[in-house]
């Protein structure tokens, strides 16, 4: 299941995934992977077939089909709606009619199946958003995961941008970031741009400001190297893709050093800060070499000198 590829509509995109946790968030999208082109079939899916799709780690406090009914009540929060043209029309969905957990101890399962009118979302698609099911799940901070999935929206343009109302409904932010520009940095730029960066080649972040007094934050605009419009979302083995990864963080100006000490733990799945203490220590072994080699140069410099007075 390592090349597993999602693919919906755009329309998908402009919910919100309100209160979801990125573990609700990988079983979700491990459960869209698997329900395109299906129409309106009852998709059976095995509780070892959901764990492996989600990459699933249990914890000492949930049970898996706890976190699959949460999913479930999360996404029936989840209201789709169409416009007639004149807008006096206006219709609400759920995107599944059915989610029923069952089967026995040794092979429990969860049945899913498709709402008729939401079926255009993963049927017959004429646009669509696609990328890796791995990539997505792969990402720890709900904020990178719900980026990702806008930003793949543009994927071959390289352009992206948000109004400050869009950006914080649809990455669902708390009400008082809104006038925190400093949390909305701290705890929503920064991990995007950590988890990105290997991603996206040359991602940069800018905020657009208005006009008045203070000029507040309007807006947000993403850029990046546009994909080709052929290009795959198959992984190329786990060393190419990670040397892909730290290719595209070294090689990222926006970032501060910090950052890209910490992009690379996260991309090598070491505990942060492992490669700024070896980066520290390193910068340290290459100071007390210098040192050495400066001491031995004024050693031989003596030396040289004390020959030439006997001669």
């Amino acid at each position: 299941m390592g090349n597993e590829i999602i693919k919906y509509d755009p329309e998908l995109n402009t919910i919100p995934l309100r209160k979801f946790t990125p573990v609700e968030m990988n079983l979700f999208f491990s459960i869209i992977s698997r329900m395109r082109d299906k129409s309106n079939q009852t998709i059976r899916f095995t509780f070892d077939q959901l764990k492996e799709l989600s990459a699933y780690k249990p914890t000492a406090n949930n049970r898996f089909e706890d976190d699959i009914q949460r999913t479930y009540e999360k996404m029936m929060g989840l209201h789709f709606g169409r416009r007639s043209k004149s807008g006096l029309t206006r219709e609400f969905f759920v995107l599944f009619t059915e989610f029923k957990i069952d089967g026995d101890a040794e092979e429990p399962y969860v049945d899913v199946k498709v709402y008729e009118r939401a079926l255009p979302l993963l049927n017959k698609l004429e646009s669509w958003v696609r990328y890796a099911l791995a990539e997505f799940r792969d990402l720890k901070s709900s904020y990178a995961k719900t980026m990702f999935r806008l930003l793949k929206q543009f994927r071959t343009t390289g352009y992206a941008y948000f109004s400050k109302e869009d950006f914080f409904e649809l990455l669902d932010m708390p009400k008082s970031y809104w006038n925190s520009p400093s949390n909305v940095d701290k705890f929503v730029i920064k991990p995007i741009k950590e988890e990105l960066t290997p991603l996206f080649r040359g991602l940069t972040v800018r905020k657009k400001y208005g006009k008045g007094r203070g000029k507040p934050v309007i807006g947000y605009s993403f850029t990046w190297k546009p994909e080709k419009k052929d290009a795959n979302d198959f992984s190329q083995g786990q060393l190419q893709d990670e040397r892909q990864k730290l290719f595209n963080i070294q090689h990222n100006s926006e970032l501060t050093e910090q950052e890209k000490w910490r992009a690379t733990d996260k991309v090598k799945g070491l505990p942060l800060g492992s490669t700024e203490k070896q980066a520290l220590a390193d910068k340290q072994a290459e100071h007390d070499k210098k040192i050495r080699d400066q001491a031995r140069q004024e050693a031989l410099a003596e030396l040289r000198k004390g020959f030439g007075n006997h001669a």
